[in-house]
């Protein structure tokens, strides 16, 4: 992935070398933070949920998304390693993007925050744990990754490669587009009166469309900024496969239980990720409408 040299974000929070985000353990519920499956099955309570079927031209052009509350300033990175660079530069890539794709709705882009960590740390949703995988807390509009996880990608799943963790990031990007369309809020509603079953369907289509947004990212960044060298697509269709909920299970348990997936089967993240790559148009996405995942 050619990247050196681009701009970065200066919305990157580096809190490597904290204390730590002080008592308790795993997420609060109510926060309802959004990770990408990862390593651990269960993404401890990050649950949100399902969603509402209405689709995604719609919601990006009806101007009804919730204002996020920013939170103060990030302050600035004790260090300037070569890892903190590439995250900045990519999260710079789907602030880029994800503007250029509001801009054509008439709407405006409030970029995410992120958050590098080690171990725990605090944020809206409760206390971020590195076991929980990286995550998006919609309460901060923040997302949260311990980049040892890019490390494990490799050693447990071989999933390596730049390309694979900024498909990581574009994911959890994702979900704060889902935030601020609205689209979460609906599907936490939608959960309310929805059997677990029928819940854990919803939340696989929520997965199932950030996956689809980071292929839409890919796309409109290769455009732009010309990123993608050979074997980087094939990087991160093998991380979308790594972590999907059948490849996890049958690692973890040694059996698959279908109602119990909350994030998508390897090959289904691997189709909604070449959707997005392919067509570069959100209204590809609409994981909702679609009669098979």
């Amino acid at each position: 992935m050619r990247w050196e040299g681009d701009p970065e974000s200066n919305n990157v929070e580096d809190r490597r070398g904290d204390s730590g985000g002080g008592g308790g353990s795993g997420f609060g519920i109510g926060g309802r933070s959004i990770g990408i499956g990862t390593i651990v099955i269960a993404l401890v309570g990050s649950y949100f949920l399902g969603v509402s079927p209405a689709t995604i031209l719609s919601l990006l052009s009806g101007g009804g998304a919730p204002q996020v509350q920013q939170s103060s300033q990030p302050r600035a990175a004790p260090a300037d390693d070569r890892e903190s660079q590439f995250v900045k530069v990519t999260l710079r890539y789907t602030e880029d993007a994800w503007t250029q794709i509001f801009t054509e709705q008439n709407a405006q882009y409030q970029p995410a925050k992120l958050v590098l960590f080690d171990g725990r740390t605090s944020t809206s949703c409760g206390v971020g744990q590195s076991a929980t995988g990286p995550f998006y807390c919609p309460a901060d509009a923040s997302v949260y990754i311990d980049l040892d996880f890019f490390r494990t990608m490799q050693q447990r799943f071989n999933a390596g490669g730049e390309f694979a963790q900024a498909y990581v990031i574009a994911h959890e990007v994702g979900h704060h587009v889902q935030n601020l369309l609205g689209i979460s809020d609906k599907v936490h509603a939608a959960q309310q009166n929805a059997s677990e079953k029928q819940g854990n369907i919803l939340s696989v289509k929520l997965e199932l469309q950030a996956d689809c947004f980071a292929g839409v990212w890919a796309k409109r960044t290769d455009q732009r900024a010309k990123i993608l060298e050979q074997g980087d697509v094939e990087s991160a269709l093998n991380a979308a496969s790594a972590i999907g909920d059948d490849a996890l299970q049958k690692q973890s348990r040694g059996v698959v239980v279908p109602d119990s997936f909350t994030h998508g089967t390897s090959a289904q993240r691997v189709r909604w990720f070449e959707r997005g790559l392919e067509s570069g148009e959100v209204a590809s996405c609409n994981t909702f409408d679609a009669k098979n995942l």
